[in-house]
């Protein structure tokens, strides 16, 4: 059931991954049946990620950056050096 769920996101199979999720909710893999009942619910998200070439991942990862800046600073300065760090890392 992995090696079949890892082909259809690698082949970008959109097609396929409704009967996966049939397949695997019906297995006795409680594991799998969780994982198989939260793509179901982000079924059509999924499914424009096997189909569209666009991805989030340049917008998560400066988001992510961001976040991290954030943390790094909490409780050691103001938010105009926070401002004047994040403008510094974009450049």
């Amino acid at each position: 059931m992995v090696q079949a769920f890892n082909t259809i996101v690698r082949e970008q199979r959109a097609g396929s991954l409704t009967a996966w999720i049939e397949q695997a909710c019906a297995s006795g893999v409680a594991e799998l049946r969780r994982f198989a009942l939260g793509l179901l619910k982000d079924e059509a998200t999924v499914r424009a990620s096997l189909i569209e070439p666009y991805s989030q991942g340049q917008v998560e990862g400066q988001v992510n950056r961001l976040k991290q800046l954030k943390r790094h600073m909490y409780g050691r300065a103001d938010f105009d050096l926070l401002r004047i760090r994040v403008l510094h890392r974009a450049l």
